[in-house]
């Protein structure tokens, strides 16, 4: 009998597991379906962790998640860079022209639509300087920061990362890469032993040298996942149902059906 029941006990946690579990994925990895690319993110009717477009500079609320077990026993820690939620807002903003700018904006509606799919903690990675909200001076500076490799400061780090087995990592593609405030983040944040699973918001240029430049600077103990959400800034425009419906038409690079039935939930 104790035989029967601890076999039933392994079973449902087997079960639990599979919840939070995904395929394709190796230490470092990184080896996406490349696409071409612009700098850029989205933003229909999802509330995030996001700066208000507001002249402060300084956030009025930390956004340090507060670790929660799981079920399973594995944590998740959604952590994403944002240009909605680093920009100061300087006079009239186009929402149509420059959705990405307006919150929650293009990465941080992916990180909230990941969230709510996975109950897992969101991170809003936020640089102590923040961008123009013009896209040429913001694209000029992240230029510049790339040229000189350079880590922006970062208001704040995730307290006891220890307690996340698995990190999701959302970023616009700025100039053709990863935006260097993400690089802060993982250089700052002990991402060790950990399972990392990537969203980017793009234009045209798709992923270009993102992931290589995420790979360059993730600890050697790290588990990249293969498969990498990769959505172009037009798709966001479509409302979440009319994504819900037609997400298996559209061509998300490198994103496998489970995932996507994972992210895009009905």
């Amino acid at each position: 009998m104790k035989k029967i029941i601890a076999l039933m006990l392994t079973a449902f946690m087997l079960a639990l597991t599979a919840t939070v579990s995904f395929a394709g994925c190796g230490a470092n990895s990184a080896d996406p379906d490349v696409v071409t690319q612009t700098p850029y993110e989205s933003s229909p009717d999802v509330s995030s962790d996001a700066l208000s477009g507001a002249e402060d500079t300084q956030p009025a609320e930390s956004s340090e998640p507060e670790p929660a077990d799981s079920e399973s026993g594995s944590n998740i820690l959604i952590a994403y860079f944002s240009w909605a939620d680093n920009a100061v807002i300087e006079g009239e903003v186009d929402v149509v022209a420059s959705p990405s700018v307006t919150a929650p904006g293009h990465v941080g509606q992916l990180a909230a639509w990941v969230q709510d799919r996975t109950g897992g903690d969101l991170f809003s990675i936020r640089v102590t300087e923040p961008y123009s909200s013009d896209w040429d001076e913001c694209l000029d500076r992240a230029n510049d920061e790339r040229a000189q490799d350079a880590r922006p400061e970062l208001v704040e780090n995730v307290e006891q990362i220890e307690n996340y087995d698995v990190v999701f990592l959302g970023y616009p593609n700025w100039w053709y890469g990863a935006p260097m405030a993400l690089l802060s983040f993982i250089e700052q944040n002990d991402l060790s032993d950990k399972e990392i699973y990537l969203f980017c918001s793009h234009g045209t240029g798709g992923l270009a040298g993102s992931v290589e430049d995420i790979e360059d600077v993730l600890p050697d103990s790290a588990s990249l996942c293969d498969n990498v959400f990769d959505v172009d800034e037009e798709h966001h425009r479509l409302c979440k149902s009319s994504m819900l419906s037609s997400y298996e038409n559209i061509d998300l690079v490198g994103l496998p059906k489970k995932w996507a039935k994972l992210l895009l939930r009905t």
